[in-house]
């Protein structure tokens, strides 16, 4: 069974997407008229979308700083802001450079830079098994390796002391926020992707907590966080070791965090 591709089909499926709430109907109907093979799966592309599936899980993937990246159901959607932490992160990331994406999740950063820098060296973890399939479909074709395991645990020992770029999407809604995430979030997003503990910072403190032995000296630690948590996050990475400095993009209200290891004792 084709695709019809006719006015009136368009316009049904707008509606429908436009009646569940959709702010961006029309152009998720083109992105799931663009994916569906026939009318029968458009159908049921377009009711899953309805009751509320993150479109990007609806299609299986996420359009991210120029790459296509997988994202299964029920794995952390790559958000457009975190485009701006993975530009900071190829920015400082020579050619052949040492990179890890910790808290990987669908492994977008991990495949950026491996696109983006010449020779790369990419490792990624995450300690949720879903997202470390899904990681390894869009980083491993691209020449990296993903393991399974929470923060710094699953990575060879060998990188002790040499990884001169370490990217870290931590997770930084404060628990009591979580309910306040859109439904999309909270529902069909892993709670350990989004739970950043009571005041957002305890996955990046525990972070904060080891980067130094990770990273090569002058070597970079780069973490997302709010505006908001902006101070917060720089004290508690100033304290082991690493220099923090803010940058912000305001088109993409994104914050980001990044800190050098101070060479030398």
């Amino acid at each position: 069974m084709s695709l019809d591709l006719s006015v009136p089909l368009r316009s049904a499926t707008v509606s429908r997407l436009r009646a569940a709430g959709c702010v961006f109907a029309e152009d998720e109907a083109e992105l799931l008229f663009s994916t569906a093979r026939d009318a029968h799966e458009l159908d049921a592309m377009v009711e899953r979308r309805a009751v509320g599936l993150p479109i990007e899980h609806v299609v299986g993937w996420a359009a991210f700083a120029g790459l296509r990246v997988a994202v299964d159901t029920g794995v952390f959607v790559p958000r457009r802001r975190t485009e701006f932490l993975v530009e900071q992160a190829v920015g400082l990331a020579g050619p052949g450079a040492l990179c890890v994406d910790l808290c990987c999740g669908s492994g977008a950063a991990g495949a950026v830079l491996l696109s983006a820098v010449a020779g790369a060296e990419v490792y990624a973890s995450d300690i949720d098994p879903a997202a470390v399939r899904c990681a390894r479909r869009n980083i491993e074709p691209r020449g990296g390796r993903v393991f399974e395991g929470d923060l710094f645990a699953p990575l060879p020992d060998g990188l002790r002391g040499r990884v001169e770029v370490l990217v870290a999407n931590v997770p930084y809604v404060p628990t009591e926020s979580i309910g306040l995430l859109p439904p999309e979030a909270r529902e069909h997003e892993p709670l350990v992707a989004l739970d950043g503990g009571s005041d957002g910072l305890d996955v990046l403190r525990r972070v904060a907590a080891e980067a130094a032995d990770w990273l090569a000296p002058g070597g970079h630690l780069l973490v997302e966080t709010s505006e908001q948590q902006a101070a917060r996050a720089v004290e508690a990475v100033a304290g082991h070791g690493l220099a923090p400095r803010v940058i912000t993009s305001e088109e993409l209200y994104a914050t980001v965090v990044v800190a050098s290891h101070r060479a030398g004792p």
